[in-house]
């Protein structure tokens, strides 16, 4: 290895920094004090002398942004800090009533105030920070597990690979392609013969999951980062600061963010916005607003499956124009009908549609369509197709009015079908219908109720079909005999799906009453009715005007529990399941902050919870969970797998629990 003279260090030192200030420069504040032919000599050098001296090359080198070899496949990520999805509103409506929720949690006369940000159409990325260097980067993937893609985030020149000051933080973004970039990569696949990227969406995520980091580079992808999911050092207690501090930190934050002090100057500024979206060179879909106060953020949580502190608020969906084949139903697993169209595929806001709900027999009527007719399709929040009118003029007279049926065969043997009262939507009258219940195994499998891994619907309509399950509590009879002799499974798929079901054999009250389909009742309306009642007792024997009165309940969603419990084979199914399941108990209300000033973290794999499970329940008997572990941690709960914050708590002399005495303790 040849001596390395110290000019040469302080060469590579003075190169390094120079590239990074100026990819600074040009990817993160849109100009250059450099030509890019210039930039690429001081790249060159620096590669040069890497390869001479080896001993030189660091992780964070701009040489390594080039990318490496292919790689075999993609590594999966458990993520640190669980991701969630924003809900959705549309109008300004919307918006008012998300103003008021907000108001009404935090209570008394506090105003909140937001920060607006652009809702930027691409792929959602996660960047981890070790003492300032990029350590890993990962894509959202179901919210708990992603795929690592470290390699093809290096190549994107506006993602620092060492920040500005050597903190560790997790920081959540958007990877997105320039409109003008697709337009020339489109150019050249149609030079190719090959067919046209439908979007930039598409090829951002693509693009990154692709094996060759080579292929990641040629695209030329952007970033905006605009969420500092996790710091080792106190945050800033606001979203507009937060902002501020990550662009700091070196990121590349859009511009447009904006602070709002009222409801309106957030409407005022999405409204702005819809007019002109067209201007900027990326896709956005919308506006995120978040309430700016970090405090009250933490004060009002989140719901089963996003933040109450934060909404998407959507621009008008794209429009299009296509022609409706045929009209079928499809039975829901509370048994309603819905009226579903067949359509000539169209593609709409970037993907293939070829069928769109028409909701209920009321919604037929009032838009007149008929089978043969040309519609207007748009997709509601760029998400689900929605028929939004009949153009007349192209009507020729061959156009089939659609009858609305007496009977539908998937309603059961005589498939009769009936309306429900006070509502638009017809039902089977048999409520078991084998379409019908077939969706409830489904629904009672499903992560937001058992979450029983390995029983996806192929799996479920195998057990069907062999006659092992036909009602909720079978599941829990299966035996290894029975499921190694079904076609799709072997003795290890047998295994693990058992395994599974053993797990759900302890199940949280709400995710209990979720699993039931009781209509109306989803994840959090089961939570609020939990925090009522406590135990399922209290619940069976609830009055309406006792359930009426629960803030998120209201008297439909409260009729319904009353009339669902009074059903005689629904207080049987109950009775049945509880043969072989245990609700787990909540937390009376004079323990409910037996937890409170202690701080937990949580490190390595946890077999009997989710980290989020055990952090929900920690933090519902008022204790605080940490990302780090400090002098300030109560305690640390080790799983398997613990990593180095074990090390650090012996250091310190924190308890140690294992996960079975977390359990006892809650």
């Amino acid at each position: 290895m040849p001596t390395i003279k110290q000019e040469v260090r302080e060469r590579v030192e003075k190169l390094k920094e120079a590239i990074e200030k100026y990819r600074y420069e040009y990817h993160v504040l849109d100009r250059s004090s450099i030509s890019p032919e210039a930039l690429d000599s001081l790249k060159r050098e620096l590669v040069e002398l890497e390869t001479t001296y080896p001993a030189l090359l660091t992780p964070d080198s701009p040489s390594q942004r080039i990318g490496g070899a292919p790689l075999p496949a993609f590594k999966k990520v458990t993520h640190k800090v669980a991701q969630w999805s924003f809900n959705d509103a549309f109008t300004p409506d919307d918006m008012r009533e998300f103003d008021a929720r907000v108001r009404r949690f935090l209570g008394g006369n506090i105003s909140p105030t937001y920060t607006c940000e652009h809702k930027i159409d691409g792929l959602k990325i996660v960047l981890e920070y070790e003492k300032g260097v990029l350590k890993t980067a990962a894509t959202r993937g179901d919210g708990s597990i992603g795929e690592e893609v470290t390699e093809n985030v290096k190549t994107i020149e506006s993602i620092p690979l060492r920040l500005t000051e050597p903190v560790s933080v997790i920081v959540e973004g958007e990877i997105w392609l320039k409109k003008s970039t697709l337009a020339e990569l489109n150019r050249e696949r149609v030079a190719r013969s090959e067919e046209p990227f439908a979007n930039p969406r598409n090829v951002a995520a693509g693009s990154i999951r692709q094996l060759d980091p080579k292929i990641a580079a040629s695209r030329r992808l952007d970033s905006f980062i605009y969420d500092l999911a996790w710091s080792a050092e106190p945050p800033p207690p606001t979203q507009h600061e937060e902002l501020a501090y990550v662009q700091k930190l070196g990121f590349k934050v859009n511009r447009h963010f904006l602070h709002c002090v009222t409801i309106e100057e957030v409407i005022a500024y999405w409204q702005k916005w819809e007019k002109r979206k067209d201007t900027e060179e990326y896709w956005m879909d919308g506006v995120v607003v978040k309430v700016d106060e970090r405090v009250f953020q933490e004060t009002l949580g989140y719901t089963g499956k996003a933040p109450r502190w934060g909404i998407a608020f959507k621009f008008a969906a794209e429009q299009v124009t296509t022609q409706i084949k045929d009209i079928v139903f499809q039975i829901g697993r509370t048994g309603v009908v819905t009226p579903v169209a067949h359509l000539v595929p169209v593609r709409v806001a970037g993907s293939l549609v070829s069928r769109a709900t028409l909701h209920n027999e009321d919604e037929i009527k009032r838009l007149d369509v008929r089978i043969g007719d040309t519609v207007v399709l748009q997709k509601a929040g760029d998400v689900i197709p929605d028929i939004v009118s009949v153009v007349q003029d192209m009507r020729t007279g061959k156009e089939k009015p659609f009858v609305w049926p007496k009977k539908i065969p998937e309603c059961g043997e005589d498939g009769r079908i009936e309306r429900i009262e006070g509502e638009a939507a017809w039902r089977c009258v048999n409520k078991n219908s084998a379409a019908a219940h077939r969706r409830k195994l489904y629904h009672f499998a499903s992560k937001h109720a058992f979450d029983i891994a390995h029983l996806g619907p192929k799996n479920i309509d195998a057990l069907v079909e062999a006659g092992l399950v036909a009602h909720y509590d079978d599941f829990f009879t299966l035996t290894r005999g029975d499921v190694v002799a079904l076609p799709r499974f072997a003795d290890k798929s047998a295994d693990n799906l058992l395994a599974a079901i053993e797990r759900a054999r302890r199940v949280s009250f709400a995710r209990f009453l979720v699993a039931l389909s009781i209509p109306q009742v989803g994840a959090e309306t089961a939570e609020d009715v939990v925090r009522h009642f406590k135990t399922l007792e209290k619940l069976h024997s609830a009055s309406f005007e006792e359930l009426e009165k629960i803030i998120g309940v209201g008297p439909v969603v409260a009729r319904t529990v009353v009339e669902w419990f009074a059903d005689t084979e629904n207080r049987h199914t109950i009775a049945r399941l509880l043969k072989y399941v245990r609700i787990e108990r909540v937390a009376p209300a004079s323990t409910m902050q037996k937890l409170a000033g202690k701080s937990f973290v949580i490190t390595g794999t946890l077999a009997l919870l989710s980290r989020d499970e055990a952090k929900m329940k920690i933090k519902m008997l008022g204790g605080n969970v940490s990302e780090s572990v400090s002098k300030k941690t109560s305690y640390l709960i080790a799983g398997e797998n613990p990593g180095s914050k074990l090390e650090k708590a012996k250091t310190l002399g924190i308890k140690i629990l294992s996960e079975k005495e977390l359990v006892g303790m809650l």
